[in-house]
């Protein structure tokens, strides 16, 4: 289950949340969960069904099928792919998002404590929206990284200590649409390239962590194959020192595949014994209603380490399938995420050609993240 905010540790220069012991000295291992998804975007349809009054939304129904899988997660990952630049810029779906606070409201309540937030939409609303969308994350207490309000800020390194284990998080955009940033402020927005990419990695090595989460927002539109510039980008982290590396923007799932995570130099070795690219987790929440981009993951994965000697072991990496409905339950417009590994008799609400969809996704999704690797588990329940 979920633990408060204050029992975890979540370091850079610009804050520090102390927290409390959560194990025992005289135990010999210790082990975080974290469950990542993919792209959480607002389209107008989407903020339109979720309205309940004149500026009042609620969002809640959408994840009340999959929240509970998020249940036994220490952190949950995922891309806020929009903006929440306030009313006053006018809310708006594609091509330039602007969504309702609420909609982060209701990503709090569904279990998400950690949202990645460069993409190509993040200066949908210039820097207020930037601005803007990291005040809001901050009072509801999610934590984020990729967008910033300042040098120093960015300069930082988010470092998350929980149970013994510490880690940094890092994650960039390929681009913003054409979108530039204001003269003098860079620092808004974390662009890929190979210098800046390499030296957070290796900053965040300094840091003594357990191992390094790296995010991208990269890849092709609509494409279940990774390519070059992916996996050239890829490699360059995971020479750097990367051990996790999730990603996301084609709006469909690619394949996970593992590796072993290169040595900092020669003799050394990582206290991580395994590492894994996913190349894209897909839509989890969208209006996309085509094959491949309405359908979604959970990636949940356990790390465990070892108190006496600090080496670290990947558990177990599983995966629930997801699918997107767009319709009515008991007479009210809404959007629902289903696990789309589940039978029609579960949710009397789908059409017949409803479930031939989501029974579809689910075997896409499964041939799909299975491609490069059979080391990946289906969740059953």
């Amino acid at each position: 289950m979920f633990f408060p905010v204050s029992l975890f540790v979540f370091f850079n220069f610009s804050n520090q949340y102390e927290g409390k012991p959560t194990q025992s000295k005289s135990l010999e291992s210790s082990s975080i969960t974290i469950s990542v998804v993919g792209d959480l975007m607002c389209h107008s349809p989407q903020f339109e069904y979720a309205k309940v009054a004149a500026d009042s939304f609620d969002f809640t129904p959408t994840f009340n099928e999959i929240s509970k899988y998020f249940d036994s997660s220490d952190f949950v990952f995922g891309n806020l792919e929009t903006v929440t630049a306030g009313k006053e810029k006018n809310y708006s779906g594609y091509p330039f998002f602007n969504s309702p606070d609420d909609y982060v409201t209701s990503l709090k309540k569904a279990g998400f404590n950690f949202l990645f937030t460069p993409n190509n939409h993040c200066l949908d609303r210039s820097e207020i929206g930037v601005l803007r969308t990291l005040e809001n994350l901050k009072n509801n207490e999610i934590n984020s990284t990729g967008t910033f309000s300042s040098q120093k800020e960015r300069d930082s390194i988010n470092v998350i200590s929980a149970k013994g284990i510490r880690f940094a998080v890092v994650s960039y955009t390929y681009g913003m649409n054409g979108n530039y940033l204001p003269k003098g402020k860079s620092y808004l927005v974390n662009r890929i390239s190979d210098s800046l990419v390499v030296r957070d990695i290796q900053k965040a090595k300094s840091y003594d962590v357990d191992f390094v989460l790296v995010y991208f927002h990269f890849g092709e539109e609509h494409q279940r194959e990774p390519n070059r510039y992916q996996k050239k980008v890829v490699q360059t982290a995971i020479d750097a020192g990367a051990n996790i590396i999730l990603a996301s923007h084609p709006h469909v799932l690619q394949p996970v595949e593992f590796f072993k995570p290169a040595p900092l130099y020669a003799g050394s070795k990582e206290k991580l014994d395994s590492g894994f690219v996913a190349y894209s987790l897909g839509n989890f929440f969208s209006n996309q209603r085509w094959r491949y981009s309405d359908a979604g993951v959970i990636l949940q994965f356990k790390i465990t380490k070892n108190i006496l000697s600090n080496d670290l072991h990947l558990e177990k990496v599983s995966f629930t399938p997801t699918w997107v409905y767009k319709g009515k339950i008991a007479g009210k417009k809404q959007f629902v995420i289903l696990p789309s590994s589940k039978s029609k008799n579960e949710y009397p609400f789908l059409s017949n050609q409803d479930y031939l969809k989501m029974n579809q996704s689910f075997k896409d999704s499964r041939r799909i993240l299975l491609k490069y690797s059979s080391s990946l588990y289906l969740n059953e329940y």
